[in-house]
């Protein structure tokens, strides 16, 4: 199958017009025409996966290895060193972002890792209810994502009974959230002065943690294309002390 032809079945999937403003998924690197035997699943690419990737093979990721526009290409940095690698392998990049967040991340991890029924879905929002004391919910969490450093915001002392989630990092949503508590990654020492004043718990679930889930959830929409589709052992970045 060439690129191109995948690309249709992705946005079928998952359209790419749903995407934010400031994202950039869709096509990152190759050609539309190249044709392709082999799909790596990763959120991420870094060197380890372009040293064992096979040349000719089509990334699809998580995230965009590409946000905004490159005004140089110095091989010492970040995307410059892997884009090169990336041409002189022929490997293609394809980046499924916003528009899986809306249409498949957050709704996975809410049903299948958290074991929740959804109640409302609003964009990058998903509302799910329960009758639980945060300290019980909060445990239950920390188990489900496997966190080894947790951390929260304790605005109030109610019982929860409306949570919202946004993996990744969802900060920024918390003025719209209508709930007791909110799930979402990278939560800032401001965000946390702000969850304060407007009385909202929350718990970060981590950006790395709340995402991993990327592969497996694509990998079982495209096992019907003939192709090979792996899914990348993706690291976290950062490491815990």
């Amino acid at each position: 199958m060439t690129v191109g032809e995948i690309y249709k079945v992705l946005d079928a999937l998952s359209p790419f017009a749903l995407q934010a403003s400031w994202d950039n998924s869709g096509l990152i690197v190759g050609s539309m025409d190249q044709e392709v035997s082999k799909i790596v699943l990763s959120i991420d690419i870094d060197e380890a996966l372009l040293e064992s990737v096979e040349e000719g093979s089509l990334i699809i990721t998580h995230h965009p290895l590409i946000f905004s526009g490159i005004k140089t290409m110095d091989y010492a940095t970040y995307p410059s060193k892997l884009l090169v690698k990336m041409i002189e392998k022929k490997i293609a990049n394809i980046a499924m972002h916003t528009n899986f967040d809306q249409t498949h991340l957050n709704a996975y991890v809410a049903e299948k890792v958290l074991g929740k029924k959804i109640a409302e879905q609003n964009e990058y929002l998903i509302y799910f209810d329960l009758e639980r004391s945060f300290e019980d919910f909060a445990a239950d969490v920390v188990q489900a994502f496997g966190l080894t450093h947790p951390k929260s915001v304790v605005a109030h002392d109610r019982v929860i009974r409306r949570v919202a989630l946004c993996t990744g990092s969802g900060a920024s949503l918390m003025r719209e959230i209508e709930a007791d508590c909110f799930l979402t990654g990278d939560i800032k020492y401001h965000d946390a002065m702000e969850a304060k004043v407007l009385g909202l718990n929350m718990i970060d679930i981590g950006h790395f943690e709340s995402e991993r889930y990327f592969g497996e959830i694509l990998q079982k929409d495209l096992k019907n294309l003939g192709l090979t589709v792996i899914i990348s052992s993706s690291k976290n970045p950062f490491t815990y002390l």
